[in-house]
């Protein structure tokens, strides 16, 4: 009667690379060698999503990690360097930041320790929402054209956020890269001085220590397997104060991902119509062949009524009066759409990030607790004017955005009018009145916008700009063709004539002749500056406690390595070449500073000769292998081995220190271990790799070859064929639509997708169907 139950199987068209289970829904994702990501259901191993390859992202998928919570999917890629979050709900990509290696593993973990001072922080991390107003949802109606974001993604953003219990997204690369990412956004430590290429790394759940197994190139070139234990005492010492600054920084980089993504909404409300008034007049003076200025013709048809054939030419032929009524509308709904954006959007999220920033500069003045982690006050007050400047910007956009409309009404109204009576037309009488205030607005507009001075021809060949908004928002380090007109401002004359107030640290600076894309990423950088800090701090705390070269192999051998996190450190792993059918159990302390049994612990399988190709921890006293029998059978095996006697085995292995661990295995004291009933012979199938998820006991089993894939419900036994199709159809039905009465016809049509091979865009078509019953899968 064999053990487990199997409730899914599938052929897969590309070869899976990197598999992890969800902690907290029946969810499993996969990684394919086309840079593919895939999300998948237990019942029948159906796909809820697929998330293609981009060219802005990478395409070569290396790693993946689930937040704890489940909601965010962490994947790393080698092509780009990059790290992306995603948001499992939707397959929407929310954050990328870039890393300085590859990243070759990565764990997501939570701390698990408890304090009055974080039950505390806990209660009050609410707090900001009774002082700052609810950040508005961008609007629909853009679709915006950002390499990363699509539209409406604003509240999506602020899930990043997440629970408030400190979460650590762990990367490790090649070179001893490794940093830890707080909240898996803001950068709380990057370590140094780990040596080779890292293969697994673990982070304990109280903070006290990172384990971490590297390969390093031997004399002979070939791969030394070492273990390390690295001291980060001052992340567990401090623990309070950690999670207090990284939860404020993840606010913070929360925040300017909201601001990014409203001013990308506020080009694409900005259309290049705007810029036809201005090309189109440059065109006329370099054709014209009079030598009087545009200014004036424009004066001429204003008091006179009258214009050259060169003038009539341009705007009855080029601009038409319909191309102009339709001008105009676009000018005005253009610029009430970005007035709209400023106010609601950057505004406020300019507040916001005032406020969070101003409380850090208040954290960094109680050095007692915060200095240690790297809060520089000076560094935070200039982050606070970066962010007052950015303001100030967005203010005097308002101000010209206002200015302009007025503007361009007034210019608009009159010029319809002088063109309707060139063709003759009917004026209507409510635009036929035009008093002598008009007149003079309209001469003022003229005298001010259409100057051909040599000292107005801009970089790009033209003479006009009478569409000032545009400058603001292009992404340029250029100063702005056209600042504004800060003459006879009497608040700028009375700071220049004041000796105190002139170069005064309380007053933000303006920036008069910058755009405000400028000025954006100017207060980006003086903030991710801030962000720097305490992790460059942190990291040179930490210090190599423990380090053990474990053994040797030829490179063949691709061996996966797991990691447990408790008060000890687990590893299991196997030396193929010194006893093939024997796993080895490292065991050390999460504290570094304590002695603690540290014990290896060969496993002998059964007297049946077995070697291991896979393991994973299921739970604290449990792993789940991946066995291959005798060549003569090569037959492959799912089981369960519990390590309850073994981990109550009182024998202390003595390390010498000089020597690998493969040198002394004949030391290393050994315990027996049988498989009893809890396996199961994977028929037809060449196993090779596990993923296990001891919470919703559930374990997936890929093939050699990388593309077939079994999935198990692991606490069940199969009595029959029959048994097992009820006892599936059972499970399905109490597991997995408890909540839904109409999914029937989805699944059907997902089981079918499954049998006539899956295609790569139809996951998205289930997305919402599959997802609505995701309430009954979560874990309370």
């Amino acid at each position: 009667m064999p053990a487990f139950r199997q409730v899914g199987e599938k052929q897969l068209p590309n070869p899976v690379l990197c598999m992890a289970w969800s902690p907290k829904r029946d969810l499993i994702a996969l990684a394919n060698t086309t840079g593919e990501l895939l999300l998948h259901r237990l019942a029948s191993f159906q796909r809820v999503w697929s998330l293609p390859p981009s060219e802005y992202t990478g395409k070569e998928i290396t790693a993946l990690a689930w937040r704890p919570d489940g909601k965010i999917l962490a994947f790393s890629l080698g092509d780009t360097k990059q790290v992306v979050l995603c948001g499992v709900e939707k397959a929407e990509i929310l954050h990328v930041f870039p890393v300085q290696n590859p990243v070759t593993c990565m764990h997501w973990m939570e701390v698990m320790e408890e304090s009055s001072a974080l039950s505390a922080f806990y209660n009050s991390e609410d707090e900001s929402k009774l002082f700052l107003p609810k950040l508005p949802t961008l609007p629909k109606s853009y679709s915006t054209t950002s390499k990363i974001f699509s539209e409406e993604k604003s509240d999506e953003i602020m899930n990043l956020l997440g629970e408030v219990r400190l979460n650590i997204l762990v990367l490790g690369g090649d070179h001893g890269f490794v940093e830890l990412y707080a909240y898996g956004m803001y950068k709380i430590a990057t370590l140094t001085g780990v040596s080779g290429r890292c293969r697994s790394l673990s982070l304990s759940s109280d903070l006290k220590s990172l384990s971490v197994i590297t390969e390093v190139r031997s004399a002979d070139n070939n791969p030394e397997i070492c273990y390390v234990q690295l001291d980060t005492g001052l992340l567990s010492d401090c623990l309070p104060e950690v999670t207090r600054m990284a939860r404020k920084f993840t606010h913070i980089s929360t925040l300017l991902q909201y601001l990014h993504l409203s001013l990308t909404c506020m080009c694409e409300a900005w259309e290049d119509i705007l810029m036809q008034m201005d090309l189109r007049l440059t065109k006329f003076v370099q054709e014209k062949n009079t030598t009087t200025q545009v200014q004036d013709e424009f004066l001429e048809l204003l008091l006179w009524g009258q214009s050259s054939p060169e003038l009539q030419a341009l705007l009855m032929n080029q601009l038409t009066v319909k191309g102009l009524k339709k001008l105009g509308h676009s000018i005005e709904s253009s610029y009430s759409s970005i007035q709209k954006l400023v106010i609601s959007h950057l505004q406020s999220g300019s507040e916001a990030l005032l406020y969070h920033l101003s409380e850090v500069k208040g954290m960094s003045l109680w050095k007692q607790k915060f200095e240690p982690l790297g809060l520089d006050s000076v560094a935070l007050e200039g982050a606070i004017t970066a962010v007052g400047s950015f303001s100030l910007k967005a203010n005097e956009l308002l101000q010209v955005i206002d200015k302009s409309m007025k503007n361009f009404k007034a210019f608009f109204r009159w010029l319809y009018v002088a063109m309707l009576r060139m063709c003759e037309e009917h004026v209507p009488p409510e635009l036929n009145k035009m008093t002598q205030k008009d007149i003079a607005f309209v001469a003022d507009f003229l005298s001010e916008h259409f100057s051909e001075n040599e000292e107005l021809f801009d970089r790009k060949g033209k003479y006009f700009n009478v569409e000032r908004v545009g400058q603001y928002l292009k992404d340029e380090d250029e100063d702005l063709v056209s600042p504004p007109n800060t003459k006879g401002n009497q608040w700028l004359n009375f700071l220049q004539e004041s000796t105190y107030l002139k170069e005064s640290p309380l007053l933000f600076p303006s920036y008069p002749q910058k755009s405000l894309h400028f000025v954006k990423r100017m207060m980006e950088n003086v903030i991710e500056h801030c962000l720097q800090k305490p992790a460059e701090v942190i990291g040179k705390s930490v210090k190599q406690a423990v380090f053990l070269p474990l053994y040797t192999v030829p490179e063949r051998y691709d061996l996966m390595w797991n990691d447990k996190k408790a008060k000890m450190h687990y590893v299991v792993f196997c030396m193929p070449e010194i006893s093939p059918c024997k796993l080895y159990l490292l065991r050390k302390g999460t504290d570094p500073n304590r002695l603690s049994l540290m014990s290896f612990l060969p496993l002998n399988l059964s007297h049946y000769v077995y070697s291991c190709l896979d393991a994973r921890f299921y739970d604290d006293e449990m792993l789940t292998v991946v066995l291959q029998g005798a060549e003569e059978d090569n037959r492959r095996v799912l089981a369960q081995l519990p390590l309850s006697s073994t981990l109550s085995c009182e024998t202390e292995f003595t390390w010498e220190p000089n020597l690998r661990l493969d040198q002394q295995t004949s030391a290393i004291p050994c315990q027996g271990l049988v498989l009893g009933n809890q396996w199961r012979e994977l028929e037809s199938m060449k196993a090779q790799f596990v993923a296990v998820n001891g919470i919703r006991k559930v374990a997936c089993v890929l093939s050699a070859n990388l593309r077939h894939i079994r999935v198990f419900e692991m606490d069940v036994e199969d009595e029959d064929e029959e048994g097992a199709d009820s006892q599936n159809n059972s499970a399905d039905q109490e597991g997995l639509d408890t909540t839904m009465t109409s999914q029937g016809q989805g699944e059907e049509s997902v089981e079918a997708e499954g049998e006539a091979g899956e295609q790569v865009g139809d996951g998205f078509q289930k997305t919402e169907e599959h997802l609505e019953s995701e309430e009954a899968l979560e874990i309370s």
